[in-house]
């Protein structure tokens, strides 16, 4: 076969697969909703990662039609269910999730909310050998379904946090940072070789925060005693019939005898999966009508210039805010964070637009699992912030630093020559250690950062910096922790933080809201084109790990920084 004719064939190829795909696109965006049977029921499979807003993934979603977890869509979902008269109930079918204990608050919120209506909520583990997370989300519904042969494991929560400085010495690799202050620690997995009495005092108050709320929720649900619950969960695993017999859950059904189980005393159910009940609209419902409330999300390290997917650049994000502040048809803006911080200066970027929009129209803050640091600079200047009891906030502090491989390079017989104009030229090479005078240098900006966190902080709540200084110093709180110290004013989800809007914008509780949310949706273009954000991943690393790496890399060319711990275990 001739080179022209293969060329011909790669291009009929490449044209065959492009108006696949738009034709794929175009069925998947415009395709009817489905039609739903009165007598239906909503399956959601929670396993997996859960986003607070989900790109999809083109070739997964529109071919396989399959799509990440979405906290903005799960919530929309479960409102839309519980207003829906054809939907009879809800099956959660749990798995292990890859989010932390404030999402999985949210849901659990989301289905207490749905039961409200008078409609049943079911949850089905198949197994489940580390649960407590899913555990606590699945004792919201009616009852707690087993698989007769089921490992259901609620051994606690907690885990194993790594130090690796020694390693990194004897590679020749030193991590060399300033910080203010004390609680500052989301360097010391690089420089120190275990806990300081700062850092596992902050530990051993966040995770006994949780696991106390843990322990209450629970014995609540199951009607148990506290010390009962606690005598279970040091027990640790259970199969099946043990299960049963501890009263952690309800029955043990395979598939077919779970589905006669929903149909109670109905003849038929029509079973309706979320990406297709996705499809069917808010107003079809009753929902999603009236004055309109801005939703902005943002998810991710916080850094300079534009926003690539799950991370926060402050031109994007300050944008956002802008054209919702002057939108004259949006009554109120409520952002939605899920951020670890990042640039201080990006942080405050965005401080300035929320400051702004602040003196136009109510502006609320709705905390998901993490908005610290950076992540609270960017929320301190709202009218009212609302976190879930297990959000991890705070975390008022800066750092600065940089890895000294002058070892390294020695070990592996790299030289390199000096030539610099300035004499702080080399400042942050990496071919050697900070100078005394340097360090002290580095202290002294980043103090005057600290200064203006806490000034900003103590403006936007109402405090004295004096006070602030005391709940700072790069200390994580957990949310009901950081109610009480007033860094916080409402412990609740997205539905409260709706709430508090339409009281802030004069618009009655009772009266249905239409949410216009930021990012838009994906266009076909961004979908095959658009710029990511690569991630760091390994298959010796867990998922907290990565997460610092990726925060880490994202932030590599911008100093100071305004970010909280990372490496928190889970259960």
């Amino acid at each position: 076969m001739s080179k022209g004719k293969y060329i011909l064939i790669i291009i009929l190829i490449f044209a065959f697969l492009v108006t696949a795909t738009i034709f794929a696109f175009i069925y998947y965006e415009f395709r009817k909703p489905p039609a739903i049977k009165a007598n239906s029921y909503l399956d959601i499979d929670l396993t997996g990662p859960v986003q607070e807003f989900a790109e999809p993934e083109f070739w997964t979603t529109f071919f396989l039609g399959i799509r990440p977890l979405s906290m903005h869509e799960l919530w929309q979902n479960i409102r839309k269910a519980k207003a829906d008269s054809r939907i009879r109930c809800l099956l959660l079918r749990i798995g292990y999730l890859e989010c932390d204990w404030a999402k999985a608050s949210e849901i659990r919120e989301a289905v207490l909310d749905f039961r409200k209506s008078g409609k049943k909520a079911y949850a089905y583990v198949e197994e489940a050998p580390e649960f407590d997370k899913e555990y606590y989300l699945a004792t919201a519904c009616d009852r707690i379904i087993l698989h007769p042969l089921g490992w259901l494991g609620v051994n606690g929560i907690g885990g194993w946090v790594p130090f690796v400085k020694k390693g990194l010495n004897k590679l020749g690799i030193e991590v060399e940072v300033e910080h203010v202050e004390e609680y500052k620690t989301a360097y010391n997995m690089f420089t120190e070789e275990g806990f300081t009495p700062a850092h596992r005092t902050m530990m051993e108050s966040l995770y006994g925060d949780i696991f106390g709320h843990y322990i209450r929720t629970v014995a609540e649900a199951r009607k148990k005693t506290e010390e009962e619950v606690r005598k279970l969960i040091d027990q640790g695993l259970f199969q099946g019939e043990r299960a049963l017999q501890a009263g952690l859950v309800d029955d043990l059904l395979y598939q077919d005898e779970l589905e006669k189980l929903l149909l109670e005393k109905e003849k038929k159910l029509q079973r309706i999966r979320l990406s297709e009940y996705n499809k069917v609209s808010l107003s079809s419902v009753g929902l999603g009508r009236g004055r309109k409330m801005a939703v902005i999300y943002a998810m991710g390290p916080i850094h300079s210039g534009e926003s690539s997917y799950q991370t926060i650049g402050s031109r994007t994000l300050s944008r956002w805010i802008r054209r919702a502040r002057e939108e004259r048809t949006i009554a109120a803006i409520i952002l939605r964070v899920d951020s670890p911080g990042g640039s201080a200066v990006a942080s405050d970027v965005i401080w300035r637009e929320m400051a702004l929009a602040r003196k136009e129209k109510p502006v609320i803050v709705s905390m998901s699992d993490l908005a610290g640091s950076g992540g609270y600079w960017i929320s301190m200047a709202a009218h009212k912030i609302v976190a879930q009891p297990q959000t991890l906030t705070g975390s008022i502090g800066v750092l600065s630093g940089k890895v000294d491989m002058s070892g390294f390079y020695e070990k592996m017989g790299v030289t390199a020559e000096k030539l610099t104009y300035g004499e702080k030229a080399d400042l942050f090479t990496t071919f050697r250690g900070l100078t005394p005078e340097e360090k002290e240098f580095l202290k002294k900006e980043i103090l005057r950062v600290y200064d203006r966190f806490l000034s900003k902080a103590a403006e936007g709540r109402n405090l004295s910096k004096e006070d602030v200084d005391k709940v700072g110093r790069g200390r994580v709180w957990t949310g009901s922790q950081a109610k009480e110290i007033g860094l916080i004013d409402e412990v609740g989800g997205l539905a409260k933080a709706v709430e508090l809007a339409k009281n802030l914008a004069g618009i009655p509780l009772d009266e249905e809201v239409r949410l216009v949310v930021w990012p838009k949706k994906v266009s076909l273009f961004t979908a095959l084109f658009g710029r990511k954000e690569a991630k760091v991943s390994h298959p010796l690393l867990n998922a907290e790990l990565e997460k610092l790496l990726l925060t880490f890399r994202v932030l590599e060319k911008e100093k100071p920084w305004a970010i909280m711990p990372l490496w928190l275990p889970t259960d």
